[in-house]
Parts: C-alpha cells; sequence; structure tokens
C-alpha cells in the first residue's frame, strides 16, 4: 500500500536504525578506557572528571610523564580527539600509547566526558 518513499516521510520511519549508529560514548568510555582510567579516581591512567578544558598533566596525586607536563596543551574537544587518535605523535614520550582510530567513536567518548564535569 505505501511506497518507499511514503515509508520515508512517515514519522519516526528510520529512528531505530540512526539511533543505532550513534555510539554510546560511556559504554565505549567504559570498554575503551576502562582498563586504565575512572572519571573519579587515578588507576594506571588520571581520573577523568572535568578533563575538558584541564591542562594536561594537573590532577593532584597522579605521576605524570616528564613529557606530558612539558606539553603545556589544554584539554579541548580538538587537542582530545588528536591525542587519542596518537598520543605518541601528539606528545613523543608520554605513557599512553593507547589509540582510538574510529572518529565516531572518539566523538563519542569525547562528547562522554564533556558531560562529566568538575565537581
Amino acid at each position: 500500500m505505501f511506497g518507499i518513499s511514503a515509508l520515508a516521510l512517515m514519522p519516526g520511519a528510520g529512528v531505530s536504525a540512526q539511533s543505532a549508529a550513534v555510539p554510546d560514548g560511556a559504554a565505549l568510555y567504559r570498554m575503551r578506557c576502562g582498563s586504565c582510567h575512572t572519571i573519579d579516581t587515578n588507576r594506571t591512567g588520571p581520573l577523568h572528571r572535568g578533563v575538558v578544558g584541564r591542562r594536561a598533566a594537573s590532577v593532584p596525586g597522579y605521576n605524570y610523564s616528564p613529557a606530558l607536563r612539558a606539553s603545556n596543551i589544554i584539554w579541548t574537544q580538538q587537542a582530545l580527539d588528536q591525542w587519542l587518535q596518537g598520543p605518541q605523535r601528539m606528545v613523543r614520550g608520554s605513557r599512553m600509547f593507547f589509540t582510538v582510530a574510529n572518529p565516531q567513536e572518539r566523538a563519542a567518548i569525547i562528547t562522554y566526558l564533556r558531560s562529566q564535569p568538575a565537581r
């Protein structure tokens, strides 16, 4: 009864397919970053609460590499995106080697981190 074009114009058509295509930043953070990081506690890596807008190597109680301490990076969305593409390319001598190759996954993780402001 309905042609394909009519179905495409129906309200809600394709919503679940679009929703499924949007990565879940919290789940990706836990999956990709969670073995070393948490939002609120220093572990192998420093805590991430309030990371967006924070100066690199500034979390109290975490032992950063000399290279990252000297970097003067401010963790903007763009800096985090570059970092996740290759920490060693961005700051040679940093201790992080893990990368997130997929740009949509990086964006979702960064969006999640933005939603975790400093307390």
